[in-house]
């Protein structure tokens, strides 16, 4: 982890050991993030550099957490032309293990969860993320329990299931299911690897920004439209943009930042379009979109400030729209 300065609070700006365990500020509970030494890693890691090295997230290894990555081959997802849209490109995360963008979060988490010495995680989740926990801890050997809406998608309650994963299903939405990790984590021993509630999802997940700068020759899309329920993909890309931006590899332009919710559980839209700089929790959340049921994400006031600083905007669209567009 030498590459890892230290966990950085991104409210307060307090600085916590990156050498042990951490979780959210103690301060002020704010979302922690890795920092490292940039001035030293563009020394050594160039865009040359990565000629020739695996197709996995794990090619930016100066831009991840220097342990032995515990992974199944996450990441490089291919970038599709849209069939309807001109010079418009989809990432297809659905090519990654289990089935989507949660793999990338979760090997870099249980990566350093393995690095740490822990021997149990627990996580909230509306379904990928639990599927994701369950394998990468599996490959681990790590005990990973799940709290899951009663509802979730069947195949993601077989996949955890077919891993060793304990599950537990809850009559609830994923922040009831959040709620019990929490209660239960320290009289379990658990460690709590929920939606930002510790530093290194999000560092998984901002290899979606580095590839796509590489894919596009180092030059970034006039936008991004990006799905958001927990919104730590969104928060990823936009830190993998500085880090790029601070190793000379891009410049200062950015994409706009395009937030989609459901109508059925739209609580960033509705901050957007109020002009406020936090959401209120969304009540009676429901959406066929399972992965954008959460009724307040834990870094929205992250989201909405990427959103401002990149002259962005947020969009909710129905279920009916999401099914449409899915079936072309």
């Amino acid at each position: 982890m030498s590459n890892v300065l230290f966990v950085e609070c991104t409210r307060c700006g307090e600085h916590l050991d990156a050498s042990r365990p951490q979780t959210v500020c103690p301060k002020d509970g704010g979302v922690l993030y890795a920092r490292y030494d940039l001035a030293a890693v563009k020394k050594k890691f160039t865009r040359d550099s990565l000629a020739g090295r695996p197709a996995t997230m794990w090619r930016y290894r100066e831009l991840l957490p220097d342990a032995d990555p515990v992974s199944l081959g996450e990441g490089f997802t291919p970038m599709l032309p849209s069939r309807a849209h001109r010079n418009v490109y989809i990432k297809d995360e659905g090519l990654n293990p289990t089935g989507s963008f949660k793999a990338r979060g979760m090997s870099a988490a249980v990566t350093m969860a393995r690095a740490y010495g822990l021997k149990k995680l627990a996580a909230p989740s509306a379904g990928n993320a639990a599927s994701a926990l369950a394998a990468y801890a599996a490959a681990a050997g790590i005990e990973a329990h799940i709290f899951m809406p009663r509802d979730v998608p069947q195949a993601n309650l077989i996949e955890c299931k077919s891993y060793g994963a304990q599950v537990t299903l809850v009559n609830g939405l994923i922040s009831d299911c959040a709620r019990m990790v929490a209660e239960r984590a320290a009289s379990s021993g658990w460690f709590d690897v929920s939606t930002l509630k510790e530093p290194f999802r999000v560092e998984g997940k901002k290899t979606m920004g580095l590839e796509v700068a590489e894919q596009l020759g180092w030059r970034l899309p006039d936008a991004i439209i990006y799905p958001t329920g927990g919104g730590v993909g969104l928060l990823g890309m936009w830190k993998a943009f500085e880090e790029l931006e601070a190793l000379g590899f891009i410049g200062q332009q950015r994409p706009k930042m395009i937030a989609v919710q459901s109508t059925g559980c739209a609580p960033v839209v509705k901050a957007w379009d109020e002009g406020k700089s936090s959401s209120e929790p969304w009540t009676n959340a429901a959406t066929l979109a399972a992965g954008l049921r959460v009724p307040k994400a834990y870094g929205d006031y992250l989201i909405l400030d990427i959103l401002r600083a990149s002259n962005g905007t947020a969009v909710a669209v129905s279920d009916a729209e999401i099914m449409n567009a899915f079936s072309r």
